[in-house]
């Protein structure tokens, strides 16, 4: 298997910084690319400690980045604010979506927008104001989409807590929906729950990817040894039930797909847990690859899967992806010689011609 792609920035966490990634690209106006990520402060790198949302920009297409600089600070009474996504709102204006994470696990997914291109912003509205109850809903970077008939979903697994901060349900998929840009939002019906008890995290961090004939394909992870799927034909109030995708095989990490040109790339962990694993390998969440179709994701091959990053003494997830004129941007997280995966943030750029190359 080839390797591609080659690094365009990395961001190391390291001393009060220790950790970074779970970000989300943006093309501006302008044609700068601007990335806004969660940037851990203070010494605990965990899910619920302090982070706000950091961004830089670039004005090359990636080559080189600004320095960081703080985009969102955590409210006073929450945790943090993390799992960041940019969207490109009907009326023109940029979508910052993020979780608001709370010590009793009321978490909330939050919407501001910007008109004048991320100099100013809206109060952030409840995304899960819908509901009656909100139990600990997760949405992960990069991930919300808009559909061919303009909705917006927000592909979520939803894990009721059975003790906070820490001990809760195994996760439901589960989809927020706004047919008016963003205003309002309601909930499908439909929720997906995992009937195995060997995955005993259940459906946890689903994306969507729109295909050709406007069927919704919902990925999601498990710990099952590959990524499930499920479809829908309504523009997600309902869908099939989850069964495994054979072609991707995984570890419990999440996948990642996204349209970038001619080409639908699916970032992903091919290689599952299994005795031959060695110690070493960070949360079993390497090697890095990427798989490429050329017929809008309706068929991949594993003559067109390439390397992002080969060297499984270190782990990669969480990527965030974004068409540039000459190829297109990753960035992910890189343990960074540690055996945590959630530490440093690396971006790669990888261009068309160096895959055209390899293409069967």
């Amino acid at each position: 298997m080839e390797k591609i792609g080659r690094e365009v920035l990395f961001l190391e966490a390291k001393g009060c910084v220790p950790r970074n990634g779970e970000g989300s690209f943006i093309r501006l106006n302008d044609g700068r690319v601007m990335f806004g990520y969660t940037e851990f402060v203070g010494n605990d790198w965990n899910d619920d400690a302090t982070a706000n949302i950091s961004v830089i920009y670039s004005c090359d297409e990636g080559e080189n980045w600004s320095k960081p600089e703080i985009l969102f600070r955590k409210p006073e009474d929450s945790w943090n604010i993390m799992s960041f996504s940019f969207l490109r709102m009907g009326n023109g204006d940029i979508g910052a979506f993020y979780i608001v994470k709370n010590a009793d696990r009321t978490d909330k997914i939050v919407l501001t927008r910007s008109s004048d291109e991320g100099k100013t912003w809206s109060e952030p509205i409840n995304c899960l104001d819908c509901l009656e109850k909100t139990d600990y809903y997760v949405i992960n970077n990069d991930r919300v989409v808009r559909l061919k008939s303009g909705r917006i979903i927000l592909p979520t697994a939803r894990h009721t807590v059975i003790d906070a901060p820490r001990d809760f349900m195994p996760g439901v998929t589960c989809f927020f929906y706004s047919d008016d840009d963003g205003y309002t939002w309601n909930k499908s019906d439909d929720e997906l729950i995992c009937p195995f008890a060997s995955n005993p995290d259940g459906y946890e961090e689903p994306g969507i990817y729109e295909k050709t004939d406007g069927t919704l394909w919902c990925y999601i992870r498990t710990s099952l040894g590959f990524q499930f799927e499920c479809f829908s034909k309504d523009d997600g109030i309902t869908w099939t039930t989850p069964e495994p995708n054979l072609f991707f095989s995984s570890a419990c990490s999440p996948m990642h797909i996204k349209d970038c040109g001619e080409f639908t790339v699916a970032v992903f962990n091919p290689i599952p847990e299994h005795l031959l694993r060695e110690d070493y390998e960070p949360w079993g969440r390497t090697p890095y690859v990427i798989a490429v179709s050329t017929d809008m994701g309706d068929t991949f091959k594993k003559e067109n899967v390439f390397y992002l990053e080969d060297d499984r003494k270190n782990g990669y997830c969480y990527p965030a992806v974004i068409e540039c004129e000459d190829g297109f941007l990753v960035a992910y997280y890189h343990s960074n010689g540690t055996d945590v995966c959630l530490n440093s943030m690396r971006i790669t750029k990888i261009k068309y011609e160096e895959i055209k190359k390899y293409l069967s």
